[in-house]
Formats: structure tokens, C-alpha cells, sequence
């Protein structure tokens, strides 16, 4: 999927666990990280907004697109 979550990125810069950012967003440590490890299908406004009031970043800190590679070998 072209969209990167850099979930872990913030969570290093704000030396902060999985499970402190779960309980502090108020969502369970397993959606957390099948946010984090990008097999989300999608994410909700509220939680993503909850996400940027934990660690204090913008959305854009914490999505990010790539293009997907289309060649073929």
C-alpha cells in the first residue's frame, strides 16, 4: 500500500511505548499495531487526531505516501 505509517518513528523521538500511546489514545495495543505496522485498511478521524495529541505531531508526521513500485521482473 502507498501510504507509510510512521507511528514508530514518534514513538522513538517521544521515548514513548506501544502500549503507554494504546492506553493514552484508548485503543487496545493490537489495533495499534496493525496500525503501526501498516495493515490498516483505514483509521478513523478521532483516532488519528487522538494519536496527534499524544505525541504532539501533525498528521503529516505521521502519513506518508510512496509510490508503489510498478516494475515487474
Amino acid at each position: 500500500m502507498p501510504i507509510v505509517v510512521d507511528i514508530d518513528v514518534m514513538l522513538a523521538r517521544r521515548k514513548m511505548s506501544v502500549g503507554e500511546l494504546a492506553e493514552r489514545v484508548g485503543i487496545t495495543p493490537a489495533n495499534l499495531a496493525v496500525l503501526k505496522n501498516g495493515r490498516a485498511k483505514a483509521v478513523r478521524f478521532a483516532t488519528l487526531a487522538a494519536l496527534c495529541e499524544v505525541l504532539k505531531c501533525q498528521p503529516g508526521e505521521l502519513l506518508r505516501w510512496e509510490a508503489e513500485d510498478t516494475a515487474s521482473g
